[in-house]
């Protein structure tokens, strides 16, 4: 199969399913934008990469205005055409469209139906709800009127494509009762992370020895820092950490929110606190290795459709992860099921510092905890498998048939994850 697979955030577990399937015999090409700030994965070619692999990233030759929505939009159509340009030049077969915003996907989905190609939605979150929700909390009815006009939108990408994978089994119900479509086409394949290019790291590493970390315990959040994850408790972390000794909280992100967290901390003259931006992937298992607590926050209209790519990255830092979120949300249930750390409700700042100090204080919980993030990654994080089950999924939609053996007839949610007994102590 000739396959373009188009992952607008150039994330690392993307990427390493673009490499998987070329080295499973496919000519792929895989796009990402290249302005979009966000952590990326290996975006550059490997020496021991297949032949049949091409991995291209697409410019506007301008800043990317991520936080101004009336500009990002026009923005987000502009790319969306330069992408389905690079398509068409590649002539694909089938198309994977992931982690793109709507006004990209309508372009791309347009474009491939136009041009005869395959088109599989790879969608990795309710787009229009996160959008009504943000500006209708910002700007009142108008905000709501917009997410409406997304609603439209996502609901036909949906409805045109040729598949659709979603990345827990939440979306399959919000597709059927809230979008009033049929579950036919759709197949749920949870998102994973790129396990073998992560590897255990110990906590004196060259990363941690050039940032000073040696001999500190260090309370680790990596990641983007945007509209659903709120600063303030990361602030007030900070904060609480002033009286702990030898403890840094370090914060490896870019963006304004950064900023004003990195600003806050400077005004309070918070000392225990580390704000770096985004690293080279090549270093992020010393990153990983230098944390002793892993933290994570989203906001409590989150609800099940954010699973935040660090969690699971965190996973396979071996280390223990405590997670303010929305209890139902699909990382909260991986955490709790593996006994990979603590899981408080999102905006509880109290139980979230309680949960950081449980941990730093006790030796043997954070190496249970770890060992079973890991134990879990492990089993969890087969990319060949992961793989098979998109060309599952191409070789369905080339072929014609669109029924999906996880959407209308779903399999209990603990068979669709590997079976581990936790470390409990």
């Amino acid at each position: 199969m000739r396959i373009a697979v188009v992952d607008y955030s150039g994330h690392a577990f993307a990427v390493q399913l673009s490499r998987a399937l070329a080295s499973r015999g496919h000519e792929v090409m895989h796009l990402h934008f290249s302005e979009f700030q966000s952590p990326h994965g290996e975006l550059e070619m490997n020496a021991d990469d297949p032949a049949s692999l091409t991995i291209k990233p697409v410019s506007l030759g301008k800043p990317f205005h991520k936080y101004s929505f009336l500009r990002r939009r026009f923005q987000e159509v502009a790319i969306g055409r330069v992408f389905a340009a690079e398509i068409e030049a590649f002539a694909p077969e089938v198309v994977l469209a992931g982690n793109c915003p709507l006004d990209s996907v309508a372009e791309i989905g347009r474009s491939a139906r136009r041009n005869g190609r395959k088109f599989v939605f790879w969608q990795q979150d309710i787009y229009s709800a996160a959008i009504g929700r943000i500006l209708g909390q910002r700007i009142g009815w108008l905000g709501r009127l917009i997410g409406r006009h997304y609603r439209r939108i996502e609901r036909n990408a949906l409805r045109a494509s040729d598949a659709i994978v979603v990345i827990s089994q939440d979306f399959v119900d919000t597709i059927r009762q809230e979008l009033s479509l049929s579950a036919r086409n759709v197949h749920v394949i949870e998102n994973w992370a790129p396990i073998a290019r992560l590897p255990l790291r110990p906590k004196d590493n060259s990363w941690a020895r050039r940032h000073d970390l040696i001999g500190k315990k260090v309370i680790l959040y990596s990641g983007t820092i945007g509209l659903k994850h709120d600063p303030h408790q990361l602030l007030d972390l900070a904060l609480n950490l002033q009286s702990e000794p030898d403890t840094m909280l370090v914060v490896v992100s870019e963006g304004p929110y950064a900023d004003w967290l990195s600003k806050q901390c400077k005004l309070l003259d918070l000392s225990r606190v580390l704000v770096l931006p985004f690293q080279r992937f090549e270093d992020f298992p010393d990153v990983l290795g230098s944390a002793d607590i892993a933290i994570a926050v989203l906001e409590p209209d989150a609800g099940v459709f954010s699973v935040p790519s660090k969690i699971l990255s965190y996973l396979c830092g071996g280390r223990p992860i405590v997670l303010s979120s929305p209890p139902e949300n699909l990382a909260a249930r991986i955490i709790r099921g593996c006994d990979a750390g603590r899981v408080v409700n999102a905006g509880d700042r109290s139980s979230f510092v309680q949960a950081v100090r449980l941990f730093l204080g006790d030796r043997q919980l954070r190496e249970d905890a770890g060992r079973n993030a890991r134990a879990y990654a492990e089993a969890a994080f087969d990319i060949d498998r992961v793989a098979a089950r998109f060309e599952s999924v191409f070789a369905g939609v080339l072929n014609g048939r669109h029924t999906s053996q996880s959407a209308d007839k779903p399999l209990p949610e603990e068979t669709a994850r590997p079976s581990i007994k936790p470390v409990r102590r």
